[in-house]
C-alpha cells in the first residue's frame, strides 16, 4: 500500500533543518510521491531544485492569489513560464482567487488566474487551484476553461454545487487534513468519485488530527486517507490505490528520476 501527496510546500522555511528527515518520514510512511507547490517565482525555482533533486518529488510553478500584488502584470509569468517548460514541473499553479484574507486586490487575483489559465493550456499542464470565499468567481473560470484546461481544487471545503461542476467539466478535487477535523462536511468524501480526487497534506500547514496543531509534514497524508476511508465507507488500501493512481494520472508522474 502506497500513498501520494498531491499538494505540499516543502521548500517553506519551517522545513530547512530537516528536509530531508521528514522527506525519509514520508518514504517509510510509505508516500510514494510528492508534488511540492509553488507560491511565486523565487520559491518555484526552489521547488524545482528539490524536484530535481529527489525522484519521488516533482513540482509546479505559479503565483499564489496571496503573492499577485504588484506583480499583477503579464510580466509575472516569465519565469513560471520557463520552469514549466522543464520535465520535473508537472503542473501550474498554485493560482486561483482568495477573497476570504483579499491580500491582493480581487481584479488583479482575477487577472493572474486567467493567465495561468492560458499558461497552462498553452504547455499542456494542468492547473492547481486555491479558491476561498470565492466560489461563484472559481466557478465562471471552470467554465470557460472546460475543455481546454484540466485542473484541480486543492484543499477543497465548498458546495456539493461547485464539486458536481468540477466533476463535470472533467476537473478533480483534493482533500487536506481538514477532512479528520469535526467541522468537515463528510457528505463531500461521500459524493465525489472515485476517480476524481486526491488527498493532500498542504504541509506544513493544516496538520491532520491527531497531529493538528503542529507542523504538517507529507508523511501524514495516511491520516487524511484514514479519515476520507471511513467517510467513504471503503477500505485504506482502497483510497490509497484510487488517490495515488488519480495523482499519477492527473500529473502525468513517471519515476524517471532526477534531471541532470
Amino acid at each position: 500500500m502506497k500513498f501520494a501527496d498531491s499538494h505540499c510546500h516543502l521548500t517553506d522555511s519551517s522545513f530547512d533543518s530537516d528536509r530531508e528527515s521528514v522527506l525519509e518520514r514520508a518514504r517509510e510512511a510509505p508516500v510514494a510521491c510528492i508534488v511540492t507547490i509553488a507560491s511565486d517565482e523565487a520559491d518555484a525555482l526552489e521547488a524545482l531544485d528539490l524536484a530535481c533533486e529527489h525522484d519521488d518529488v516533482w513540482c509546479s510553478a505559479g503565483v499564489h492569489p496571496h503573492a499577485v500584488g504588484s506583480a499583477g502584470s503579464k510580466a509575472e509569468l516569465g519565469t513560471i513560464r520557463d520552469i514549466a517548460s522543464h520535465r520535473r514541473c508537472v503542473a501550474i499553479g498554485e493560482t486561483g482567487l482568495d477573497y476570504y484574507y483579499d491580500n491582493a486586490p480581487r481584479a488583479a487575483q482575477r487577472r493572474s488566474f486567467a493567465r495561468h489559465a492560458t499558461l497552462a493550456g498553452q504547455a499542456g499542464l494542468p492547473l492547481v487551484v486555491h479558491s476561498r470565499s470565492a466560489e461563484e468567481d472559481t466557478a465562471a473560470v471552470l467554465r470557460e476553461c472546460a475543455g481546454a484546461v484540466q485542473g484541480v481544487l486543492h484543499c477543497f471545503t465548498g458546495s456539493a454545487a461547485l464539486m458536481e461542476l468540477a466533476m463535470e467539466v472533467g476537473w478533480y478535487v483534493s482533500f487536506t487534513g481538514i477532512a479528520t477535523f469535526k467541522s468537515f462536511d463528510a457528505e463531500l468524501a461521500r459524493m465525489v468519485r472515485s476517480d476524481r480526487y486526491m488527498i493532500e497534506t498542504d504541509s506544513p500547514y493544516l496538520a491532520p488530527v491527531p497531529k493538528r496543531g503542529r507542523r504538517n509534514e507529507p508523511g501524514l497524508v495516511v491520516h487524511v486517507a484514514a479519515a476520507l476511508a471511513r467517510m467513504r465507507g471503503e477500505s485504506l488500501e482502497t483510497v490509497a490505490a484510487d488517490t495515488l493512481r488519480n495523482t499519477e494520472r492527473f500529473f502525468g508522474l513517471a519515476a524517471d528520476g532526477p534531471s541532470a
